[in-house]
């Protein structure tokens, strides 16, 4: 027998029983629907989560901070002795002020981070408006989205803004042997105020009152330690051992490259749970399947008979159920895949609807990788296969005359 006269008879039934045929294929199609939803969720919230969290220089970024009460001190000479560590490309260095902001005639205490055009980017820092602080404006700040709330304006309308501030910067401890004159000049430094305007070029969504300012505009200002550095190394081979080398001179050391991992743990383990919801499904309609292959065996038993009668092997006869079932199984699961995809696209879009109402960034919830789509249709395939199996040997064991006889 052909290969083509075989395939027309295992897809004889979409035409002899095209409601039966097609209920069971949609059956299928509805638990691969499930799965391609529910993990495509697991993958759109890692990927979304992720992209909010990282950029390509932060994975390869390590955070250095001053032990409590530890004898380390981040300050110049520190910095120095890290940047001369192998495999170090770039530090850059963050300190803190506190300061009066004002804005049109509104003033209100803000903390303010003083940074270089390297610290954010280092950080993975992603505005919701604007750019990042860079050299060319050296005057232009970053605030964050509750800075622009304190202002009574959006991220959108407060970009370009212009900002006066007053720092305040540390008395030194009594004691330290200066002199009256030198004392005076500390008193005098007490207040900083720049005579150039501030310009917010950027926003920045964050629930806390920040505000980053170029270092350079602040030139006068020297810390003598600083609160936080971003270290960026040359390969990421080469971050534990850099951050081993750091951790020694007294530092504490983290990295976004290690809560990256670990939210990769937790995804995988949540989208491993939601495909066994899917999964349970998907056990279903195969058991619908296997029911329907059984009905169609009995159905057929006669015709059996008579194919046997002029000829037809038991491997053929076999063969035909086992192949159609797996064409069954096959377009359950590209159906499947078109279903969950509808699905996710629909509910994402509900999702975003409320979202903006409510003033919120539109998401993309759902993603599917091809090999993940393709992985799908052929386990689809191979499930509609195995439940095929089983009528399969019956029908290519039954006996040709005892076939001709059933009624």
């Amino acid at each position: 027998m052909k290969f083509r006269d075989l395939f027309l008879l295992s897809t004889r039934m979409f035409k002899a029983r095209t409601s039966r045929t097609f209920l069971t294929i949609l059956g299928m199609s509805v638990g691969i629907g499930a799965i391609i939803f529910l993990v495509s969720l697991g993958y759109g919230l890692q990927n979304t989560l992720l992209e909010k969290i990282t950029t390509s220089d932060s994975l390869l970024t390590l955070d250095v901070s001053s032990q409590r009460g530890g004898e380390a001190k981040l300050n110049l000479e520190t910095i120095q002795e890290i940047k001369k560590i192998e495999n170090v490309d770039i530090i850059s260095p963050s300190f803190q002020l506190e300061s009066q902001g004002k804005m049109n005639d509104l003033t209100t205490d803000l903390p303010v981070t003083v940074v270089d055009s390297d610290y954010l980017k280092l950080g993975g820092i992603k505005l919701v408006e604007g750019r990042l602080i860079n050299n060319d404006e050296i005057s232009g700040i970053i605030i964050s989205s509750s800075v622009a709330q304190i202002f009574n304006k959006t991220p959108a309308e407060i970009i370009g803004k212009e900002m006066n501030f007053i720092f305040f910067i540390p008395f030194e401890e009594e004691g330290n042997g200066k002199t009256e004159s030198e004392k005076k000049q500390k008193d005098r430094q007490e207040k900083y105020e720049p005579k150039e305007k501030f310009k917010i070029i950027g926003v920045l969504e964050s629930d806390d009152s920040t505000v980053y300012v170029n270092s350079r505009v602040v030139g006068d200002i020297n810390p003598k330690e600083f609160a936080q550095a971003k270290v960026k190394c040359m390969k990421s081979e080469k971050m534990a051992e850099i951050s081993e080398k750091i951790a020694k001179i007294g530092f504490v050391v983290s990295s976004l490259s290690e809560t990256v991992d670990q939210a990769n743990k937790i995804f995988r383990v949540v989208k491993v749970v939601l495909m066994l919801f899917g999964v349970i499904a998907l056990v279903v309609s195969a058991i619908g399947m296997f029911n329907t292959m059984t009905i169609t065996l009995l159905e057929r038993t006669e015709e059996i008979g008579i194919m046997k009668a002029i000829g037809a092997s038991d491997s053929m006869i076999s063969l035909m159920f086992v192949m159609e079932a797996s064409i069954m199984g096959f377009l359950g699961g590209l159906l499947g895949v078109i279903i969950g995809w509808m699905e996710g696209e629909i509910f994402n879009f509900a999702v975003n609807m409320v979202a903006v109402h409510f003033g919120g960034q539109k998401v993309d919830l759902f993603f599917s990788p091809i090999w993940f789509i393709m992985s799908v249709i052929i386990f689809s395939t191979i499930v509609g296969f195995l439940t095929g199996v089983i009528p399969a040997r019956r029908a290519s064991k039954i006996d040709t005359l005892d076939a001709l006889r059933y009624k």
